[in-house]
């Protein structure tokens, strides 16, 4: 299934905290969008494997995901090694997104930032036509290189380099975000907190979507980092919210 856009997201529910609004969005608008998890987020101290997989299929059909998929990298421990890189290449390959989204550039979890430069060096290499790759049939990959590659920001703040309107999926968003109950507050809980299982922490996301959206003059927005330029062919292309 070739989509429009794929997203790398370290752990069963990055997405969901930092893009699903504009996953949404897109969605919405006819385009064809899936989820690559590198880990199960094995190491997650609520919760256990089996019910992040759960959780991460009901978060898939809240936001109407063509495809989800999870390399069973190891958890707090993957590698931007050989290895890692030839199962991201696969997923380009299979997938042949237009535009990748990656996890944040740096981040407090390390995974994040080691992450985000995996999904980097793999989608350059997937261009490459004398890097090998087979298909789940066994069947010889050709070369894919995605046009765009753009990072969302995650726990650390970071200067978006542009903002996408999600008001519109402000609640699609949390109904993907709230599919992860073992992971986010819920007061019959009896497992141990966490720095992500407080109410606090889901009000925060909210400040900082709503933060997101002010600098654009909407109600909610997701930001976004990028390594390279974005270039335009008339300025008229831009929407600014000076007035």
């Amino acid at each position: 299934m070739k989509l429009d856009i794929l997203v790398f997201a370290a752990h069963p529910d990055d997405a969901e905290l930092s893009c699903s609004g504009t996953i949404a969005a897109h969605i919405a608008q006819g385009k064809k969008v899936g989820i690559v998890d590198f880990t199960a987020g094995e190491l997650g101290t609520r919760g256990s494997v089996a019910i992040r997989q759960a959780e991460a299929k009901a978060a898939s059909e809240a936001l109407g995901l063509s495809v989800r998929d999870n390399l069973q990298l190891k958890d707090g421990f993957f590698e931007n090694n050989a290895e890692a890189q030839l199962a991201v290449i696969k997923a380009i390959r299979t997938y042949q997104p237009e535009i990748v989204l990656a996890n944040a550039l740096e981040d407090r979890h390390p995974d994040h930032g080691r992450g985000a430069k995996l999904a980097y060096e793999a989608c350059f290499l997937a261009g490459l036509e004398k890097i090998k790759t087979q298909s789940a049939q066994e069947e010889p990959q050709k070369a894919w290189r995605p046009k765009a590659l753009f990072h969302y920001i995650q726990d650390l703040y970071m200067t978006p380099d542009f903002i996408v309107d999600i008001s519109a999926f402000w609640t699609h968003k949390m109904a993907a975000i709230k599919a992860f109950r073992s992971q986010f507050y819920d007061p019959d809980s009896k497992e141990a907190d966490t720095y992500i299982s407080s109410p606090t922490f889901l009000e925060a996301l909210e400040a900082r979507a709503k933060e997101m959206g002010h600098a654009i003059g909407v109600a909610y927005g997701e930001g976004f980092v990028k390594r390279r330029a974005l270039g335009v062919q008339s300025l008229f292309d831009f929407k600014t919210f000076d007035q």
